[in-house]
């Protein structure tokens, strides 16, 4: 009776995951942490009444669902669960309801502690960690099971053994969660890709529209350039002077921003060379150190030696300008910018650390959209650009950042290395 009771609470568990999968398409709020806490709640309170009933507990797979909704939709989602299920528990009373109660909140505190950091990993790492915070539950109704034995006499007699009945319990439970995080990650991946489609579309119009007005907007530039500086020669002081530099500054800005806008939309390795990518971060940060010393800014490199790259050294280096001058420009008065470049195992790791006014989640989530910016002025280019040029020489750049507390941008790349010429 245990194990078919067990197997119907696999079938609830996976419950929330499966109608996500088929509806979260269409479903405007099924991102919510609300949404999710509620689905998981609900598949945790039918766990609840659906289970096999011995020595006054209910044995079954509740707490997988609130496992699953603390790390995959936060805080707030993990605690809707977890009053529903107090709820749910209160509703079904029985003599071990104290003992119900204090399963259920040490039973919430594990993924609680454990969720932020869970929810950095990804795939299969992310997964592993999921399942061994899912063992807590079994070692909590482990505890439970023999705290009550010892507190009440149990006269009826039961048709398993209560310590096999428990390692079978864990395993099981193991099993539901495996098995839900396993949807929930393809969910992600699944997302993933169709915003991957979306953006290839999107980009696929812009390089079309960018190569057909290019080349007719440059040209007139281009001309009124070339008439303006022959203007300079003839006009020596005074206020025409100052208006025709600014006109000059404004051109070459102008050219600055289609060269920018060509690049994000197609951008090309035109370059390949083996160069230190260690030099060429200290080479940045000389070249950034008047933009920092401005606000009072001081860079901490730690930069290992003798890592080389092979790629295209120019559209790398104003990739990593942008980025790092960000850094600079978010961070606060007198603060410093750490810059740290390290091997890690076939990939080379460079992360860029402020701590200036921070971003939310929504924001990060925009980082790499095109005119997109967080500052009060520019046209959030820069930016994009140097997301399109790390993605084209087939690194990754990952922000992570909170509000007021500065960000991290972690930026990789899958090398070909080696560690001297």
């Amino acid at each position: 009776m245990l194990l078919e009771k067990l197997f119907l609470n696999v079938l609830i568990v996976l419950a929330p995951v499966l109608v996500l999968t088929a509806f979260g398409d269409r479903w405007r709020y099924s991102k919510s942490p609300y949404t999710i806490g509620l689905l998981q709640g609900i598949s945790s309170s039918f766990c609840l009444i659906f289970s096999y009933y011995a020595l006054d507990l209910y044995w079954d797979l509740r707490y997988v669902p609130l496992v699953i909704s603390t790390v995959y939709g936060g805080p707030i989602a993990g605690f809707i669960n977890y009053l529903m299920i107090l709820a749910t528990r209160t509703y079904l009373g029985g003599n071990a309801i104290l003992f119900g109660f204090v399963s259920i909140t040490l039973a919430f505190l594990g993924p609680l502690l454990f969720a932020k950091k869970i929810a950095r990993l990804t795939g299969s790492r992310r997964i592993r960690a999921v399942v061994l915070i899912s063992i807590i539950p079994s070692v909590v109704m482990l505890l439970i099971l023999i705290s009550y034995t010892l507190l009440k006499q149990v006269e009826k007699p039961l048709d398993f053994e209560p310590i096999w009945a428990v390692l079978f319990f864990g395993l099981i439970q193991t099993l539901g969660t495996w098995l839900s995080c396993t949807l929930q990650e393809f969910n992600f991946e699944r997302a993933k890709m169709k915003e991957e489609i979306q953006r290839a579309e999107k980009l696929k119009t812009l390089g079309e529209v960018a190569a057909s007005i290019a080349h007719e907007i440059r040209n007139p530039l281009t001309v009124v350039q070339g008439f303006l500086q022959l203007m300079s020669a003839t006009i020596v002081e005074g206020k025409n002077r100052n208006y025709l530099e600014i006109a000059l500054d404004e051109l070459a800005r102008a050219e600055l921003i289609i060269t920018d806008y060509l690049n994000f939309s197609k951008p090309k390795l035109t370059k390949i060379e083996k160069f230190s990518l260690s030099d060429l971060i200290e080479n940045i940060t000389i070249l950034l150190t008047p933009l920092a010393s401005y606000k009072g800014i001081q860079f901490d490199s730690q930069v290992e030696q003798q890592i080389y790259m092979h790629t295209d050294r120019g559209q790398l280096q104003q990739a990593l300008v942008n980025v790092i001058k960000n850094a600079v420009e978010a961070s606060t008065e007198k603060a410093v910018v750490q810059i740290k470049l390290a091997l890690k195992s076939d990939r080379v790791e460079l992360k860029i650390i402020d701590k200036g006014k921070g971003m939310t989640p929504e924001e990060i989530q925009r980082i790499g959209t095109l005119f997109y910016t967080t500052k009060e002025s520019g046209t959030g280019l820069g930016t994009s650009v140097a997301v399109r040029f790390i993605e084209a020489m087939k690194g990754s750049i990952i922000y992570e950042s909170e509000k007021g507390k500065g960000t991290v941008c972690t930026i990789s790349f899958p090398l070909e290395l080696q560690n001297s010429f």
